[in-house]
């Protein structure tokens, strides 16, 4: 089956996640994070494209970044040259990374600066640290040297504008929220006939009859199977015998309801980038 095809950016600016393949670490000291920013900045030079964000945990990477050429060239100039370093430091062979890479569109200055918001709280909600500025591999702490007139080597000039003074930039960045941005949700393992079962003891539902509730009341029943079991939109397919597109729809409705754990966009847009 043929990948859908990427969400253009009519603003050029990108969420981009990358993930360690099988979920393994990407990242396993502190030389390979500073390597890893080393060959993110070079394809930056390279391509200039503009880096807005960027968090490096242990087993993913956030970057806001907005393309000067196709994103996908950069994203591959990045991850090359680091998994050639990473498995010569290693001794090891094949992939680090998984292929595709998750991706988001970033069409409004109000999502801008809400995933800019989630990608500098990443390791305070993971509890690596108590405080954003504590983390020293977020940009996170590039905005307070911008905020005080000193050099780093990312794009502040949106976050500058659209917050004058640092005091507001940080109240903002340390609101208490339940922002969803291209989340990572592990999907659980089970055979069909396991989840038919489960289904049908934890929901008391007889799952032929899902097809028959109101539209309204089967989204909602999709919506909690999904969120609660963290089974694939495939595999949901295959139980409860809709269509793949019914089961998407329902998802994606209200994900910000969700548990902080899918992999959905936001859908706050509400004003224009410049």
């Amino acid at each position: 089956m043929a990948r859908q095809a990427r969400q253009k950016s009519s603003t050029g600016i990108y969420h981009i996640m990358l993930r360690g393949i099988d979920g393994r670490n990407i990242f396993l000291d502190d030389e390979d994070k500073t390597v890893f920013i080393e060959k993110l900045l070079k394809a930056k030079e390279k391509a200039k494209f503009k880096v807005y964000a960027y968090c490096l945990m242990d087993n993913h990477v956030h970057l806001l970044i907005e393309e000067n050429e196709e994103i996908g060239k950069s994203i591959k100039r990045i991850t090359v040259g680091y998994v050639q370093w990473h498995n010569n430091k290693y001794g090891r062979t094949g992939h680090l990374f998984q292929n595709r890479y998750n991706s988001e569109v970033i069409e409004t200055e109000n999502y801008f600066i809400t995933v800019l918001r989630y990608i500098h709280q990443n390791p305070v909600k993971a509890k690596m640290v108590n405080k954003m500025e504590d983390y020293l591999w977020s940009s996170y702490n590039q905005y307070s040297a911008s905020y005080q007139n000193k050099s780093n080597y990312i794009s502040t000039e949106i976050v500058n504008e659209y917050f004058t003074k640092q005091d507001t930039f940080e109240k903002y960045m340390n609101q208490t929220n339940q922002d969803e941005c291209l989340e990572y949700r592990p999907v659980k393992k089970y055979t069909d006939e396991e989840l038919r079962k489960k289904i049908i003891k934890e929901f008391k539902l007889n799952i032929s009859e899902v097809g028959d509730l109101t539209p309204q009341e089967r989204d909602r029943m999709i919506k909690t199977i999904y969120c609660n079991m963290r089974v694939s939109i495939r595999q949901l397919v295959r139980i409860l015998g809709l269509g793949k597109s019914i089961i998407e729809k329902a998802i994606k409705n209200e994900t910000r309801t969700m548990s902080n754990e899918t992999i959905e966009t936001s859908p706050c847009h509400t004003g224009l980038i410049h």
